[in-house]
């Protein structure tokens, strides 16, 4: 799976068999907040928004930057997946 983060509408997306596959995110200074996952019916069920997520948080590790996880599934995958609780921001 290709994830692009197309900065001009500040999302992460995919195409897959056509479909696009998003992760909507606003900017802070060294954070990133992940807002909201949307992934079109046609693909549900495939796996698609939790490998999604995985490459997103890993491109956000990637750049130095911590992540405020504010969209519901979002924060449901970090709490199965607690190696990425490292990357979390201070919410305070």
């Amino acid at each position: 799976m290709r994830v692009i983060d197309n900065k001009e509408m500040n999302r992460f997306e995919t195409e897959i068999d056509g479909y696009t596959a998003i992760i909507e995110y606003s900017v802070m200074p060294g954070v990133l907040s992940l807002n909201h996952t949307e992934v079109p019916k046609e693909l549900s069920g495939q796996g698609v928004a939790s490998e999604m997520t995985e490459k997103v948080l890993l491109q956000i590790e990637l750049r130095g930057l911590k992540v405020i996880a504010a969209c519901p599934y979002t924060k449901k995958y970090i709490g199965k997946h607690p190696e990425w609780k490292s990357i979390l921001a201070d919410e305070t």
